[in-house]
């Protein structure tokens, strides 16, 4: 009676089993850098294009306006021309003139006087009822885009040690990234070693 035997495997020169560790490394630095790549365009979405556009930044803070917008949405609103609004766009106003409160809520009417737009209706999209109407001096922009959960963020009073902590941890992470030897770089194995 004979049986087969069949033989082990044998690796084939010049190529060698990657290590965990090495492989642990490279993940690591792709969900690190997936992550800076992340941060910083979030930051430019926040901070930078609104500055570029003339928006401002606001965090919204009740559910008035769901399911468009929730609470701890950060929405981008840019000074609009009371002439250019329609029925239909979302807009931020001051429902009492010189207090700083504000208000974010959808144009669903719009009245003409002899100068032009005479005023706004405005409702929230979860609201039954219209607020009162507001004259185009009240009106503070229209929102360009909203940023989804980030107003809790910016609006807590922990939101300035956040950024901080972020932004120590990139330059970290780029020191580390940049000052430190790779250690992925070996030697390519001899293939006359035994």
């Amino acid at each position: 009676m004979t049986t087969d035997q069949v033989p082990a495997a044998v690796p084939s020169a010049g190529t060698a089993p990657v290590d965990a560790p090495r492989r642990a490394r490279g993940v690591g630095s792709v969900l690190l850098t997936a992550a800076m790549v992340a941060l910083l365009l979030l930051a430019a979405v926040v901070a930078v294009v609104p500055r570029l556009i003339g928006a401002v930044p606001l965090t919204v803070l009740s559910g008035s306006m769901e399911p468009t917008i929730s609470a701890g949405d950060l929405v981008v609103v840019r000074p609009t021309d009371p002439a250019d609004l329609r029925i239909g766009d979302v807009v931020t106003v001051q429902p009492v003139s010189d207090d700083p409160t504000l208000v974010t809520h959808r144009v669903v009417g719009v009245t003409h006087g002899s100068d032009g737009v005479a005023g706004f209706v405005t409702q929230g999209d979860a609201n039954e009822h219209a607020d009162e109407p507001v004259v185009p001096e009240q009106v503070m922009g229209r929102v360009v885009y909203t940023v989804p959960l980030i107003g809790h963020v910016t609006h807590g009073t922990w939101g300035p040690y956040v950024a901080a902590a972020v932004g120590v941890g990139l330059v970290v992470y780029g020191v580390v990234t940049f000052a430190l030897p790779h250690r992925d770089r070996e030697e390519a194995p001899d293939a006359a070693r035994p």
